[in-house]
C-alpha cells in the first residue's frame, strides 16, 4: 500500500470513533501532517509526523504502518508511535488535571433547608424593593 487517506488512516489508528469524526478534525485544523494543516483526502506515507488533537488532548505520532481498516485496538496501536515529548506533556496535563480542585469547590457546603429559606425571602424582599 503506496498511501492512504488521512481521515481513513486516523479512524482505523482509532483516534477518532467514526470516520465523519475523523474528516471532520482535519477539515477544522486539529491535524496537521509534517507541521502543515492538510486536508482530508492527504495521503499518508509511512515514517510521516502527524500532529492530532482531540479535545484538550494533543498527540504527536510518527506512521509505521498504513490501513484503511478498522481493526482490534491492538492492531491499530501498532500503527503509529507516539513521540517521547508528546507522551511527556500529555501525562503532564492530566496530572494537572487530576491535581486541580473540581468546579464549585471554593463554594463551600450545600445550603440548609434554612439557608434556603433565608435566601429565597432575600430574593423576594428585593423584587418588591424595585
Amino acid at each position: 500500500m503506496s498511501g492512504v487517506r488521512v481521515d481513513k488512516w486516523l479512524w482505523a489508528a482509532r483516534f477518532f470513533k467514526t470516520r465523519s469524526l475523523a474528516t471532520a478534525a482535519v477539515l477544522g485544523g486539529r491535524v496537521h501532517v509534517n507541521d502543515v494543516r492538510v486536508k482530508p483526502s492527504k495521503e499518508l506515507r509511512a515514517g510521516d509526523e502527524v500532529v492530532v488533537t482531540v479535545g484538550t488532548v494533543r498527540r504527536t505520532v510518527q506512521v509505521l504502518e498504513l490501513s484503511d481498516r478498522r481493526g482490534p485496538a491492538a492492531v491499530a496501536a501498532t500503527l503509529y508511535t507516539e513521540t517521547r515529548e508528546s507522551i511527556v506533556i500529555r501525562e503532564q496535563a492530566a496530572l494537572q488535571r487530576r491535581l486541580a480542585r473540581p468546579p464549585g469547590a471554593d463554594l463551600g457546603a450545600r445550603p440548609t433547608k434554612l439557608d434556603r429559606r433565608r435566601l429565597d425571602a432575600l430574593r423576594r424582599a428585593q423584587r418588591r424593593g424595585r
